[in-house]
Formats: C-alpha cells, structure tokens, sequence
C-alpha cells in the first residue's frame, strides 16, 4: 500500500479501463496486446463506426471486414482470429450472453478464458478486472521494472508468481486493484522505462 500512496499522490486517479461495455473492455483488452493504446482507441472506433462492436457482428463478419477496421492496432490477421475465437465462443457456448459468462464465479471465469485462443494471463486478468468487476490483480513489465528496480522482486519475469505478491499483500478490491494497475501502467509509461528514468521518479524519491 506504500508504494500505491506513493503513485496515488503524485499522478492521481487514472479512470481506467476507458470503455462503453463490457464486450468493449474485452476487445480492447485483445487488441492493446503489443501496442500502444492510441492505437488501440482507433480500432474501436473504426469497429464503432463499421457496426462490428458487438459479438453477433463480430461473429457474423467475414477476417477482411475485421482486419480492415483494426488494422492500427497492429497485428490485424492475429487480433482478428482471437475476436472471432471469442465471439464464436459465447454465440455457441453462452448463447451470445456476455453477462452470464462473466458472472460466474472468478476461477472458473479464468480457467475458461485461459482456454480461449489468444488469451493468455494478463489479458485474461484483464478481462475479469475491468469488464467482470472481480478482484484480481492485473501484472505487466512495468510491474516487473518497477519491483525488481526497487528490490521488492528477484528473478526472471513470472507473471503467477509476480501476481501472487500483490494478492497476497493487499485485500481483494476491484477499485484498489484498477487504480493500482493503471497507477503503475502511468509509472513505467513516465519514468520506469526500458532506459529508466529515476530523476523525479515519484517511488525513488519517497520511503515505501
């Protein structure tokens, strides 16, 4: 809790994810994968504006018609398959019901969204953070800079074991848990860089 009073004060409430719905969380949750958010804005505009933003759409749409609308987030033919992987699933598995997929209790919700194609932890996590509102707690590199740099982490970058520290330190919050995440999404983006920049960082210069 030190270190999120320490990014709280000074960057302040981050209001992440940005999103209409729940399926809108989902897709942007898919396409920031290996880009950056700008990025990802545009392709679900572009999904908005050409009707596909919702699953029968993205079910029903042909790969060209989709690739073409998210073609700036990178990755258009991969990104493509894994929104039709899983808008196939719920039309078929969930009768197209969103809701009652991501009311289910969080580790089965997980197992299953792990089972999907193209979904792997933090995306998944994501998922049933932001668009299921269930108190897991969402890691990345800049998680994995920002504990090693500062001591609190050994080792190579293991993304169970880097989630299992912030679970077992804090109470299951789903605001703590999306303020945190998005708080030190801020950090790595501002100062914990791949080439850090430690000058002004707020976490080096206050006692966690």
């Amino acid at each position: 809790m030190g270190i999120f009073d320490v990014l709280f004060s000074a960057f302040g409430p981050q209001n992440w994810w940005p999103a209409e719905s729940e399926l809108e969380v989902i897709v942007g949750a898919i396409l920031t994968q290996n880009t950056n958010w700008s990025n990802v804005e545009k392709a679900i505009a572009a999904l908005k504006n050409s009707g596909l933003l919702s699953l029968p759409a993205l079910f029903e749409a042909d790969n060209k018609t989709i690739c073409t609308a998210i073609r700036p987030a990178g990755y258009y033919n991969q990104k493509t398959k894994k929104l039709k992987a899983f808008a196939d699933h719920i039309i078929h598995n969930w009768s197209g019901d969103l809701d009652a997929f991501l009311s289910r209790p969080l580790p089965e919700l997980r197992r299953e969204l792990l089972s999907l194609y193209g979904i792997g932890p933090e995306t998944a996590d994501s998922i049933i953070l932001y668009a299921a509102e269930k108190p897991i707690f969402v890691v990345d590199r800049y998680t994995y800079r920002l504990m090693t740099r500062h001591g609190l982490y050994s080792g190579h970058y293991d993304y169970e074991r880097l989630q299992s520290l912030f679970m077992n330190a804090l109470k299951p919050d789903v605001p703590l848990f999306q303020e945190y995440h998005a708080l030190v999404v801020k950090l790595g983006k501002s100062f914990c860089r791949k080439e850090a920049i430690c000058q002004d960082c707020p976490v080096g210069q206050r006692d966690i």
